[in-house]
């Protein structure tokens, strides 16, 4: 039964760590494409 447990806790850990490391993936990207998009307005 502990085992099962533990399973679940690392498992949610796992899952939450990646929507993060996602979320700030596509936060980055935009930060790129607003960048982009205001060197592109200054030509």
């Amino acid at each position: 039964m502990q085992f099962i447990a533990l399973f679940l806790i690392a498992g949610t850990a796992l899952l939450a760590g990646c929507n993060t490391v996602a979320g700030a993936g596509e936060d980055i990207s935009r930060g790129g494409q607003a960048v982009h998009n205001t060197a592109e307005q200054a030509k």
